[in-house]
């Protein structure tokens, strides 16, 4: 179903943590590039029987946002980029003062401290219960992040954590927006965290088949749309903005940098990992956002597909593109063959970078995608970048457990 005001919402700061960089520019400027950015990992396969590989954070400690490094020890890596990422929005929005009563937090995660809680389950086998941290259940609950953004801020308004698997990102900023455009607060932080590469996530993302195993050339393995793709690379990281309302922004002489327009959630009710054959569910959420934003779909000038390079989620999403627009499509781009699939956080970094290819009017190319699997009727952009029109922009989310997720922006 759609939810609608007709109250502006926009955003006012970002702040990233991925492997391309951790600020908007340098994530910007991969995506642009086309490289990929997945590498073996090293020491992450216990059996030594298979490579492992994905996408890691990088620049990480080029970033400083005021997180001591006690601070760090105690704080699992998703919650860790969870609060550079919101902090850095927070800066960058200028700080915003407001009532800490009239504030949220809104961050989505998907499987919470896996870090923490591998290295935890190997310290109670090998030495016993009583070497097991006791800071552990607090290091790994999946509202870690939203909780320490709180504390760090000051902020006495909800600090909330979604859990819709990989569409967690996109609903956290819809969820915000609703805050927003219902008055229940004025500045909200939206966002998602989560840090995945550890063996026993990586074991049970390839065991279940939905991984890629290009062991001998990661940067090749996430491949969006091609038609020799054969599953997705994980990735970690974390993206927040910064929203408010447009009246708000404009009284504190804030220069917004989009207007989230449109949002829109639906449910599969179909399968845990399969989506909807033809891509129903994604469809009816893509055309809802659409209508929250009160255009159409030729309004939309090009897509951020959820694209995650695994053979059934693509055509489903491709299919769920022609429902919406038909036989001319806009422009469709795929981050996930750059970055790897943040999972929770893959809706808010994938938000920031669909700004940045609105402003520019350039849609940047799909990673390693050489030949369109046959019937897929998309305008994939690769091999470089596309000029396109000034004008709104769609992108995509869609999770485990058959969650659809679709967010509209236009400038503000």
């Amino acid at each position: 179903m759609p939810f609608s005001s007709r109250d502006s919402v926009v955003i006012t700061g970002w702040g990233v943590v991925t492997p391309a960089g951790c600020t908007p520019k340098s994530l910007w400027d991969q995506l642009y590039s086309g490289r990929s950015t997945a590498a073996p990992l090293a020491n992450l396969d216990p059996s030594g029987n298979r490579p492992s590989f994905g996408c890691p954070v990088r620049g990480l400690e080029e970033t400083d946002v005021g997180v001591s490094a006690k601070e760090a020890r105690r704080t699992d890596p998703f919650a860790r980029y969870g609060v550079t990422a919101a902090l850095g929005a927070h800066r960058d929005a200028a700080y915003p003062e407001t009532d800490p009563d009239r504030t949220a937090i809104v961050i989505g995660n998907a499987v919470g401290g896996r870090h923490t809680s591998d290295h935890e389950s190997r310290q109670f086998t090998e030495t016993g219960p009583h070497r097991v941290n006791p800071l552990m259940p607090l290091m790994t609950m999946p509202n870690a992040a939203a909780a320490r953004i709180a504390m760090l801020l000051g902020w006495h308004g909800p600090a909330v954590t979604i859990a819709t698997t990989c569409s967690s990102g996109a609903d956290a900023v819809g969820h915000a927006m609703l805050l927003l455009q219902t008055h229940r607060a004025d500045v909200v932080i939206a966002g998602g965290c989560e840090a995945t590469l550890t063996p026993v996530t990586l074991a049970g993302f390839r065991n279940l088949n939905a991984t890629s195993t290009r062991y001998d050339e990661p940067e090749r393995a996430s491949r969006p749309f091609d038609a020799t793709r054969d599953g997705f690379v994980m990735g970690e990281g974390a993206g927040c903005v910064v929203l408010e309302r447009h009246s708000d922004a404009m009284a504190r002489g804030a220069v917004p940098y989009a207007e989230v327009a449109g949002y829109a959630a639906t449910s599969d009710a179909h399968h845990l990992s399969m989506p909807a054959p033809g891509g129903a569910g994604a469809a009816a959420a893509m055309a809802a956002a659409i209508r929250d934003a009160e255009l159409t779909p030729e309004d939309i000038v090009h897509v951020n597909a959820h694209g995650t390079s695994t053979p059934h989620n693509d055509r489903a999403e491709a299919a769920a593109l022609g429902a919406v627009f038909g036989a001319d499509p806009p422009p469709v781009t795929a981050p996930k063959g750059v970055l790897g699939h943040l999972i929770g956080a893959a809706g808010t970094v994938e938000l920031v970078a669909t700004v940045q290819a609105m402003w520019r009017c350039e849609v940047p190319p799909t990673a390693n995608h050489d030949r369109l699997e046959p019937g897929l009727d998309i305008d994939v952009v690769h091999g470089q970048a596309r000029a396109v029109s000034s004008g709104a922009a769609l992108t995509n989310s869609f999770g485990f457990g058959g969650h659809n997720s679709a967010l509209v922006v236009r400038p503000a």
